[in-house]
């Protein structure tokens, strides 16, 4: 229907009075390392994401994403803006495909996807209950994944099936405006090799501070993970106490302000100057004495022939570390193979296989839960 006067004179007020710097929208956090916090995005840093991502990955008018991620999760931000600034064909998959692996395939076959922008348990999901092998999606020509670290031995299953497609690592919280670093995939991946988080889109400012707040340049070694620029998010929705306390002035300039986000992720880079995901700072613990980052028996565990996904907390009461795995293989098999890879010190107090691993509504493993299920 058209528009009344009544409403195109409140759209032009509306209008008159826009600034880019306004919220496009307010997404929550998943909440995987404590209470979900609303993150409020500006028209701005979308644009000068938008066009920049789809630019480097050639989407255009001619591709069909195949929208995964929830409309609450800003994964689908990704998928939305790229149909809107390309003109590409975005096709909403129903939800519940994703408990219906013949369904998924299905749909995605018939309406020629060409695009994935996936977060990394539903790339899981489809490898895991063997779908690939029931259909191939043969137009399908990009792969993206994001949200946790990918599993090598899930990712090369695709790749197994789709040789030909381009997969990439994408990287960044939700208060960056959806990812901040991406790497293109060039070789094969060993099981329990970490995929880089790779180099910095364009336009934004992504570097390592150390305990001290000191620059880190040298490969292996680790800090955290900061970003600057235009993507950086407004702040948190009605909570100043918390964007105050990570959204900080560069701690590196003292000439001008200069806005940062703090992510709580650490990195280090590799010789070839790309940046490493190794875990959250939440997920760093000590133990016997020694510093530990879960992810890396997480990756470990992984790589067991027979573990589909793992995932390791700590029990601070018991100072014990706790692994909870998916998968055919046995729990004395896993162990054992962990004591031939891991120092002493890391390896699990206690080993539980559990029939899947338990998700919160982003789709990230929700590790709050882990405790509640049910060994097999």
């Amino acid at each position: 229907a058209e528009a009344s006067e009544t409403d195109r004179a409140a759209l032009k007020r509306v209008r008159d009075s826009f600034c880019d710097t306004m919220p496009l929208y307010v997404n929550f956090t998943s909440g995987s390392t404590g209470t979900p916090k609303g993150v409020a995005v500006g028209h701005a840093s979308v644009i000068d994401f938008i066009s920049e991502f789809t630019q480097v990955f050639g989407i255009d008018r001619n591709d069909v994403i195949a929208n995964q991620a929830p409309f609450d999760f800003d994964v689908s931000v990704k998928d939305v803006y790229s149909g809107l600034y390309t003109g590409a064909r975005v096709q909403l998959i129903p939800r519940d495909y994703f408990t219906k692996p013949t369904l998924l395939m299905d749909y995605l076959a018939d309406n020629g996807t060409t695009t994935l922008i996936w977060a990394v348990s539903a790339m899981c999901f489809v490898t895991i209950m063997n779908a690939l092998e029931y259909r191939v999606p043969e137009k399908i020509d990009k792969i993206m994944f994001s949200g946790e670290i990918m599993p090598v031995k899930q990712l090369n299953k695709w790749r197994s099936f789709l040789p030909d497609a381009t997969y990439v690592n994408l990287y960044g919280p939700t208060e960056i405006t959806c990812n901040c670093t991406y790497h293109i995939l060039d070789r094969e991946y060993e099981k329990d090799e970490l995929i880089p988080a790779g180099i910095p889109f364009a336009n934004e400012k992504v570097f390592l501070l150390d305990e001290r707040d000191r620059l880190v340049t040298e490969p292996e070694e680790e800090g955290e993970i900061c970003v600057g620029g235009t993507c950086l998010a407004i702040g948190y929705y009605r909570d100043r106490e918390r964007t105050e306390q990570v959204f900080v002035q560069n701690p590196l300039n003292d000439r001008y302000h200069e806005r940062i986000y703090r992510t709580g992720d650490l990195g280090k880079y590799d010789e070839e100057g790309r940046l490493i995901y190794t875990s959250r700072k939440d997920f760093q613990i000590k133990h016997m004495g020694q510093r530990i980052e879960l992810g890396e028996i997480e990756v470990a565990a992984m790589s067991v022939t027979g573990v589909s996904r793992a995932c390791c907390t700590y029990d601070h009461k018991k100072k014990k570390i706790l692994l909870y795995y998916t998968g055919e293989a046995g729990k004395e098999r896993v162990t054992k193979v962990l004591q031939q890879k891991l120092p002493q010190y890391m390896v699990p107090g206690k080993t539980t296989r559990i029939a899947e691993m338990p998700m919160n509504k982003n789709g990230k493993i929700d590790r709050g839960r882990l405790g509640e299920c049910a060994p097999v």
